[in-house]
């Protein structure tokens, strides 16, 4: 049982800039057509979580294009568009205990998506995977990765990849020996 982060960032650490635009990320040249490793990930993972703003602004990408099943973690959000109906579902409630739910559904292997998310399940230190894409673009100020956490979390390096001479995707797994 695993679960993943997989996500791109500018240099300085951002997601998004302060308005929550990623039209930097769509600018990153990729002459190869690559998928940066998405697609090996899709294929260890059983679903993705997601953040109910990172759900919102999927929406506005206009396609969806997920094949697993994608959760939403929103205490807020009531509905989902009807066109995503058997696709995506709402869950609510406390981490730890929607994680366990999702596990006694059978999703072990799970991708963690959004930047409030992401920084919530590493505070209850429910990271196992972290894939960084490091876009080489300055932001000054935005929406960061990496929040305050009350604990140290120790993390190995397993591999780093230079993509078209510009994108770099670093891997970490948590170290959880003592």
């Amino acid at each position: 049982m695993s679960n993943y982060v997989f996500v791109a960032t500018s240099l300085d650490g951002f997601i998004a800039d302060e308005d929550g635009g990623i039209d930097w990320l769509i600018k990153v040249p990729n002459p190869d057509k690559t998928d940066y490793g998405y697609a090996e990930l899709i294929k260890k993972t059983d679903a993705l979580v997601m953040g109910r703003s990172t759900f919102e602004k999927v929406l506005t990408f206009g396609e969806w294009f997920y094949t697993k099943p994608v959760f939403v973690l929103s205490n807020s959000l009531v509905a989902i568009p009807e066109n995503l109906t058997g696709k995506v579902k709402i869950v609510k409630g406390d981490i730890s205990d929607v994680l366990k739910d999702l596990n006694r559904q059978g999703y072990k292997n799970l991708y963690i998506d959004g930047g409030k998310l992401i920084q919530s399940f590493l505070k209850e230190d429910l990271i196992d995977e972290l894939i960084i894409n490091r876009i080489p673009i300055l932001l000054g100020k935005g929406i960061p990765l990496f929040g305050e956490i009350d604990q140290k979390l120790k993390l190995k390096h397993t591999k780093t990849e230079v993509f078209n001479d510009s994108l770099v995707m670093s891997h970490y797994s948590r170290d959880r020996k003592t």
